[in-house]
């Protein structure tokens, strides 16, 4: 995208490294007029916060989120990083933005100005537009609702603490924490009408029923033995448990026999976080991508405009240029995809096909190929898709050959890996499907569903994983969630991995230790 020449009648926002809370208010003003005005982003309203080093090493160990409750695996994150950071092992993050409505952008005090513009380009205008604009975002959270429920879940967890014993409330979350990632229900459907301040309304009315009608004389009353009769009516717990089911949590929360209502709640909030961060986990490419190429341009706008000094871009340059760095394979750094350089290059990729599209370009992304409208196309993108999606859609040959990628074919009985996708068309879509099928979180996630329930006899518990592609679960991996499965559940539970094609049992496993 073309701008315009740089202004040489405009004063500079601001001149060298030291910043005051006046200045950032300006430059959040500059980078809404163009953010805003000329690329008629979409996001909500902003706070900004500016924080110190530990207090954003607090906010990376409560998972990101502000108000969280209190648990040990916290403070132990916390001392890691810490630790890392004094020692100069790792650096820590520019910002931290939550996706809450106002969306709070974290900055760092000892950030320079330039790196403050940058983080309110990025954060309060790129990840903001996509926060409040992607469907994932829109089906699966409520940014109007968290910050309360999160004021909700940490003084109902410090309740619980107090009243039952530090001790019992970690073990619960631990459990919970441990079967995070199944404890969503991944249809959308199931969660279209999910609201997390009627989640906090309704526990908090359940609370005060608890107090209201409790009766200690009713602890002395003797409870009735109801017979099961032989045939259908032995199946119907079976029949009312809906079976199979994916979300783990869910099933243990509702159907659990020796949760107390309290340990159900602590469940259910851990479950709801869960659902929170599904759509992050689904959009870590776009998500930085987008963001990335908003500071991108907003950045260059302002130093168009003759806001910024040469020297304040020389350092951002630095800065995006290092962010956007791809290790190559045979780099000590390397640990995968870069996801804000592979963003990038994609948007960038759409902004020149829109523009200046070839006549490859015309076939491999008709839809956005000469339309005129880069913007509008980036928008489009970023609002309809998800990384596996995107990726699969819009990567181009031409990223393809700037990254210089391939496909490879190793199995276990050969000594050689074979080089199966090179840069012809059959290889550009095999590398794109193979590429795309890393970013499906359905398809890295091990598809576990509990199949059986005994609800009136032994209490045993069936858990299905389908087995993809041969991969069996990890023995250590599959020994704890076993273990906390049974934390929860109370009985035994039992664990069978079965061919996703044949259907053929490969493996079973039963806890072997009750907690």
């Amino acid at each position: 995208m073309q701008t315009t020449g740089k202004s040489a009648t405009a004063k500079p926002l601001f001149e060298g490294a030291d910043w005051t809370f006046d200045l950032v208010n300006k430059a959040y003003d500059a980078c809404a007029e163009v953010g805003l005005e000329e690329l008629g982003l979409d996001i909500y309203p902003n706070v900004i916060e500016v924080i110190t080093s530990e207090q954003m090493l607090d906010a990376y160990a409560s998972i990101g989120l502000p108000r969280m409750y209190r648990h040990w695996s916290f403070g132990k994150q916390f001392v890691r990083d810490e630790m890392q950071y004094r020692k100069g092992a790792r650096a820590l993050a520019y910002e931290l933005v939550i996706n809450s409505d106002p969306c709070i952008n974290y900055i760092m005090e000892e950030n320079s100005m330039t790196m403050h513009t940058l983080v309110l380009a990025h954060a309060a205008m790129g990840h903001n537009h996509f926060f409040k604009n992607n469907y994932l975002f829109q089906e699966w959270t409520r940014a109007d609702a968290i910050l309360d429920y999160l004021d909700f879940a940490k003084a109902y967890v410090t309740r619980c603490e107090e009243k039952h014993g530090v001790a019992a409330v970690e073990q619960v979350l631990d459990a919970a924490h441990a079967l995070m990632n199944q404890g969503i229900s991944r249809y959308p459907g199931a969660n279209k009408h999910v609201s997390l301040a009627k989640e906090r309304e309704r526990a908090l009315a359940r609370h005060l029923y608890e107090e209201q009608s409790f009766n200690d004389l009713w602890r002395t009353v003797p409870k009735q033995q109801s017979a099961v009769a032989d045939g259908e009516d032995a199946e119907k717990p079976k029949a009312q448990a809906n079976l199979p089911e994916d979300n783990l949590l869910y099933f243990l929360e509702k159907t659990a026999p020796k949760l107390a209502d309290w340990e159900r709640e602590l469940l259910r909030i851990v479950r709801n976080l869960a659902t929170y961060f599904y759509p992050q986990r689904q959009t870590k490419v776009m998500n930085e991508g987008c963001a990335t190429w908003t500071h991108f341009y907003i950045m260059n706008r302002l130093y168009d405009k003759g806001l910024l000094t040469e020297g304040s871009m020389l350092e951002f340059l630095h800065s995006h240029s290092s962010v956007t760095m791809q290790p190559a394979w045979n780099d000590r750094r390397f640990s995968g995809m870069n996801p804000y350089a592979l963003g990038f290059a994609i948007m960038r990729d759409i902004e020149r096909m829109a523009s200046e599209p070839t006549e490859e370009d015309k076939e491999w992304c008709p839809d956005v190929a000469g339309c005129g409208d880069p913007v509008g196309a980036l928008k489009r993108v970023w609002s309809e898709f998800r990384d596996d999606s995107f990726i699969l859609q819009y990567m181009s040959p031409k990223v393809m050959r700037d990254f210089r990628f391939f496909g490879i074919h190793d199995e276990s009985q050969h000594p050689h890996v074979f080089v199966s996708s090179i840069h012809d068309e059959r290889g550009y879509r095999r590398v794109r499907r193979a590429l795309s099928q890393q970013y499906c979180v359905s398809g890295s996630d091990p598809d576990l569903q509990i199949i059986d329930a005994d609800l009136q006899g032994a209490r045993r518990l069936v858990v299905q994983h389908k087995v993809r592609n041969g991969v069996l679960l990890d023995r250590a991996n599959c020994e704890r969630t076993l273990y906390h499965l049974a934390r929860l559940w109370g009985y035994r539970v039992k664990l069978i991995e079965v061919d996703d094609e044949t259907g053929k049992i490969l493996k079973e496993h039963e806890n072997l230790r009750m907690p």
